[in-house]
């Protein structure tokens, strides 16, 4: 599983920029792309492949 904060890290590598913090979620934004990632120590699989659909990446970007 991935951490919240590690995928915030692969996010901003992929042009991610932090926009805000609200309690224990980040908002990240890519021009009009909008996603807000949990601070947990593990994320569920559901969770992981909402944030990857809403930032129109791929499972296939987080292992590269």
């Amino acid at each position: 599983m991935i951490s919240g904060e590690r995928l915030i890290r692969i996010l901003a590598r992929k042009g991610f920029s932090v926009k805000r913090r609200a309690g224990s979620h980040v908002v990240l934004q890519k021009g009009e792309i909008v996603s807000s990632v949990p601070l947990h120590d593990e994320l569920k699989k559901v969770t992981l492949k909402a944030i990857l659909s809403q930032s129109g990446l791929e499972v296939d970007d987080l292992l590269r």
